[in-house]
């Protein structure tokens, strides 16, 4: 359960507020529900542009205040009282993000109208400092338009790599420019707790991608290394959980993709895969190696990566938080100390076997 606080504006000037509610998702960068709310109270379209501030922690519950744009001013809202204070300065920063700035999101879904036909309402599904996530219904189908920060990886570019191999392993770019992708609805539902079907699927099809590209880098290294134990250098999703996969048998968010060892990608699997998959996980990934490359000893190399995938971790939640603007920070703050505690207590585990 999350509380919402809309402060709410136009042309980014603060026009007022509605009472505080509450929705049922509890995740601080699900905003859907929240503009659900604000359109029908308020009569007129609505997106959120940024966080500026929140409690709870890890991303979710707690109370959460939103700067939201409103197409158009209406009149069902409390306006701003001079006596009171009730005022509020939007002061811009050159780390905010340009869908976090005013007319950002409106630009978002124009550009994607340049190559579709909307037969429905656009809804903003996502927004926070990583990305803006609109769903927009066409005559064939939803079509799915994301912009992302500069400093991860071009998406359309990694998926180009991907489908050269395996087409149907990621979605179908429609358009693409610098930080704005278009694509098809993947088939499927969300994969949180995967079934064994899927991950014998997905799996065995990352890892012959892997295989196929492996080879002199082809996009950013991170730095972290693992032991080869026979196996390449190739592209890393770099959050290959199954919260990034589809039933039906698409990978999806691949922002955080580099070149590294792939062991480095099996190691993030298993920790957020739930504790009964993560023996066929490891089954299925070795295997699948082994038929690549017979001579290495992927178990081995997973050893390793369980503590340098956690060097990673620190490496990229550093990132996120020296390109971030602060009020959004408390999305990742800790991470980066979290991810090295956990890197030294997994070295520990694996130097003691």
């Amino acid at each position: 359960m999350r509380e919402v606080l809309a402060l709410l504006t136009v042309d980014g000037r603060h026009v007022g507020t509605v009472p505080p509610f509450t929705v049922d998702s509890p995740w601080w960068n699900d905003v859907e529900p929240v503009t659900a709310h604000l359109d029908a109270v308020l009569g007129v379209p609505t997106s959120v542009l940024r966080l500026v501030s929140a409690t709870g922690s890890g991303m979710r519950d707690g109370t959460v205040t939103y700067q939201v744009e409103l197409a158009a001013a209406p009149d069902r809202l409390s306006t701003p009282d001079p006596s009171t204070g009730a005022r509020h300065d939007f002061p811009d920063t050159p780390l905010r993000m340009p869908w976090a700035r005013p007319g950002g999101p409106a630009a978002l879904v124009a550009w994607a109208e340049r190559s579709v036909t909307r037969t429905g309402p656009a809804v903003q599904v996502k927004t926070w400092n990583l990305s803006c996530l609109y769903r927009l219904p066409t005559d064939s189908g939803h079509v799915w338009a994301k912009e992302f920060p500069s400093f991860m990886a071009d998406e359309a570019e990694v998926i180009a790599l991907v489908a050269a191999v395996d087409p149907a392993l990621v979605p179908q770019v429609l358009a693409a420019e610098p930080r704005r992708l278009l694509m098809a609805e993947s088939p499927g539902a969300d994969c949180w707790h995967p079934a064994p079907e899927v991950i014998t699927d997905i799996v065995p099809r990352w890892v012959a991608v892997q295989a196929a590209l492996a080879g002199p880098a082809r996009l950013r290294v991170r730095g972290v290394d693992v032991p080869a134990f026979g196996l390449p250098h190739t592209l890393l999703h770099g959050d290959f959980h199954p919260g990034n996969w589809r039933s039906g048998g698409t990978v999806l968010d691949w922002g955080d993709a580099h070149w590294g060892h792939p062991a480095l990608d099996a190691a993030r699997l298993i920790d957020f895969a739930p504790a009964e998959t993560r023996p066929l996980i490891e089954r299925t990934w070795a295997e699948a190696w082994r038929r690549h490359r017979p001579d290495s000893d992927p178990e081995r190399a997973l050893d390793h990566a369980r503590s340098a995938v956690h060097l990673v971790g620190a490496l990229v939640y550093q990132e996120f938080l020296d390109n971030i603007e602060e009020s959004e920070r408390v999305y990742h703050a800790g991470d980066p100390e979290r991810e090295l505690a956990l890197a030294q207590s997994r070295a520990v585990r694996t130097s003691s076997r």
